[in-house]
């Protein structure tokens, strides 16, 4: 299918790809479907920001044409305004999903593969540190695409959920836009460098940054201790 509409896979994991043929709607979308929908995990993410952040004017120009605002801190913060939208009811879905599913995961049977006192455990933690989980969890890869559906799951307080929903899509967008629009300004007046040209090392970068991480979590952390088992040294 990918080859019958020339899309490669190269093409889906670039965000200038996104950017350059599906323009603002499909940007807001992939943001959107990165925490609302559980199948936009493989989505770029950060690196997608970032790129939105070096062409905030022609993304903006898409609402407003032909050359945006005029302004580039005003195209800046609209382009801001919407991402920041689009995350928030994006992450609002993902919960919605998990508390709906939430009912029937609770009164479920153990089976070897579920254990209802790890979804208790799960549900004890987001009381306890829920707050931070929704708010780190959005620089996180993968972890921010499932993390509001969890929160769901366990039943975490709604107003608590949207309070730092809300805290962690502006820090994530805020930081990422920022960073790529004024570093581009940056670079091209101080050093003559156009960061458009060297966007496929920067989105490799971004991505290692972002996922080490997850990696180093999931292979080299700890294990976590079961009832009835000996800790692990």
């Amino acid at each position: 299918m990918l080859e019958i509409l020339n899309i490669t896979f190269s093409d889906l994991i670039n965000p200038e790809f996104y950017i350059k043929n599906g323009g603002l709607w499909l940007m807001l979308f992939i943001v959107f479907a990165e925490t609302g929908l559980m199948v936009g995990f493989f989505l770029p993410g950060d690196s997608l920001l970032f790129v939105a952040g070096i062409y905030s004017k022609s993304l903006v120009s898409t609402i407003i044409p032909p050359e945006g605002t005029g302004n580039g801190f005003a195209d800046l913060m609209i382009l801001l305004v919407l991402v920041t939208l689009s995350g928030v009811l994006g992450n609002m879905v993902g919960y919605w999903f998990g508390k709906k599913s939430g009912p029937f995961l609770f009164t479920r049977k153990d089976t070897f593969f579920f254990k209802r006192k790890h979804l208790l455990k799960a549900q004890e933690f987001y009381n306890k540190h829920g707050g931070q989980a929704i708010v780190f969890a959005r620089f996180l890869p993968i972890i921010r695409t499932f993390a509001p559906i969890i929160a769901g799951i366990v039943q975490m307080d709604r107003k608590k959920f949207m309070f730092y929903n809300v805290i962690g899509c502006v820090a994530w967008v805020f930081s990422m836009l920022v960073a790529g629009h004024f570093l581009q300004k940056l670079f091209l007046a101080k050093f003559g460098i156009d960061l458009r040209t060297h966007l496929e090392m920067i989105v490799i970068g971004i991505v290692l940054v972002t996922t080490l991480p997850v990696i180093y979590k999931l292979f080299f952390g700890k294990r976590p201790v079961v009832d009835g088992e000996p800790p692990v040294k």
